[in-house]
């Protein structure tokens, strides 16, 4: 039953165990002001006292589980989320605002990650090295393996609210590794529907816990000891300061974004519109990835600008639910006055809109601004709204420099059929992937995803993320002689 249609709010899982609490959170419609998408609890103190100790009782069963299990355990979710594709999709609809087409992504998204990580869970392996390299160490050779390190502090955000949870939860199944997970507080209905198929997953108990709950209390979860890892994704400020607090665990921090999109005057211009277009305004710009600042060679400015205007000016805004819709609402109130906030401060200082710059209720009209002085927030920090800076360039090299002008790095976008620039921005862009005759929103689910700077530290992507969530162990083999 999809969870928003349910006369009852929904439990929350504890250790293999549905719970509920007395703190209930309402989880409210972005699309509908007023009217909640569903419910659920607040995990209390106690319950998470309860699940950090059954998920350090459980790693004594999940660091023993075998290969065949942990991905047995994958693909029963992967396949689990399948076959609920269409109630998930329009509980991210309803809960997210994210329009349908894209939750149906997502889905689509989240099982392949599961499925993914099944498969990465049968390959986990190490390596045979000769250590006879010196007359001392003769008759020596090494083996190495990676072990699970322990239970993992998880925190997922809002805009993803499947297939970014998932990044975290998948590769810790497959490593062996138990994982609480605080799922975002705007929408934490859609990991609480997919707790339903991880419970009939054979785990044993304690291995997954998925909590909502407040800020504070999750940030015990950070500083708490028996964690071995926080991976979080999230904003840069909150972040930062968690790595600060989390002591002696390891951290991964998937940070803010304020990507840049270079187009380069032997760009393929239609190919560069339609996918800019994409990346600027999926999900009305709410993704860490998408498309901010676009600089554009002088050469095709006036060509892909006034393509790209009229491609923006043609997106449909509406109903997340309705199949025809490309742009739904911000998440919440608070990002529709900040986005206006940096909008109109952007024109007081100089900056022309081409298109939009006008709230409409809970929804952003696509924005595409020009002529914006750097030191403008839409130009130093992230929007996380549909709105795009656009700047012309003469100079490939200066268009590398004036994206890395940022203190963020995830990753850049660069449209050319120069061979000489592409590997020009592969060595000069400070980010963490370089996505070439495409967007930087662009991401499928086992490759490295991280980014430098402000961006983050460490990579998600099912392998690497099993790279942070495991430890090398070594063995050393002596011929006696």
């Amino acid at each position: 039953m999809v969870a928003s249609a349910r006369t009852r709010p929904h439990p929350i899982y504890l250790a293999g165990r549905w719970v509920d609490s007395r703190d209930l959170l309402v989880v409210e419609d972005p699309a509908r002001p007023g009217e909640p998408a569903g419910a659920t609890y607040n995990a209390t103190p106690a319950q998470l006292e309860e699940a950090i100790t059954a998920a350090a009782a459980a790693f004594e069963s999940t660091r023993k589980m075998a290969a065949f299990e942990r991905s047995a355990a994958l693909r029963h979710i992967s396949a689990g989320i399948e076959a609920r594709r269409e109630e998930l999709g329009r509980l991210i609809a309803r809960e997210s605002g994210k329009p349908i087409r894209d939750a149906l992504t997502e889905v689509d998204r989240g099982a392949l990650t599961f499925r993914i990580g099944a498969e990465e869970a049968e390959r986990i392996g190490g390596e045979v090295l000769p250590l006879d390299l010196n007359a001392a160490s003769r008759g020596r050779t090494g083996i190495t393996r990676r072990f699970p390190i322990g239970p993992i502090a998880a925190i997922s955000p809002f805009n993803f609210p499947l297939n970014l949870a998932a990044h975290k939860l998948a590769p810790a199944i497959a490593s062996g590794d138990p994982i609480v997970l605080k799922p975002p507080s705007k929408d934490p209905l859609t990991m609480l529907a997919v707790a339903e198929i991880v419970a009939e997953a054979g785990l044993p108990e304690g291995a997954v816990s998925i909590l909502p709950m407040t800020r504070d209390l999750g940030d015990r979860m950070v500083s708490d000891e028996r964690f071995k890892l926080l991976t979080f994704t999230g904003s840069p400020a909150i972040g930062w300061r968690m790595k600060e607090r989390a002591g002696k665990k390891k951290v991964v921090l998937e940070l803010g974004g304020s990507a840049g999109v270079i187009v380069d005057r032997s760009a393929e211009i239609d190919w560069a519109v339609r996918r800019t277009l994409v990346g600027a305004f999926s999900y009305a710009g709410q993704v860490c990835i998408s498309v901010q600042r676009l600089f554009v060679h002088e050469a095709v400015w006036d060509d892909f600008m006034s393509r790209f205007v009229e491609g923006a000016r043609g997106l449909r805004m509406g109903d997340p639910l309705d199949p025809l819709t490309d742009l739904g609402p911000m998440v919440d109130s608070r990002a529709v006055a900040r986005t206006q906030a940096w909008v109109d401060e952007a024109v007081s200082l100089g900056g022309k809109l081409l298109l939009g710059g006008k709230a409409e209720g809970s929804y952003f009209a696509p924005t595409v601004l020009v002529d914006t002085p750097l030191e403008a927030q839409v130009c130093r920090g992230e929007a996380f709204a549909p709105l795009v800076v656009a700047a012309p360039f003469a100079d490939f090299g200066d268009a590398v420099r004036r994206v890395n002008d940022s203190v963020y790095g995830l990753q850049a976008g660069v449209f050319t059929n120069d061979l000489a620039n592409a590997w020009a921005a592969f060595e000069g862009l400070d980010v963490g992937g370089v996505i070439v005759n495409d967007v930087p929103t662009y991401r499928i689910d086992h490759m490295p995803y991280g980014g430098s700077k402000d961006s983050g530290q460490g990579r998600e992507g099912i392998r690497y993320a099993i790279d942070e969530m495991t430890e090398i162990r070594l063995m050393v083999l002596a011929s006696p002689s």
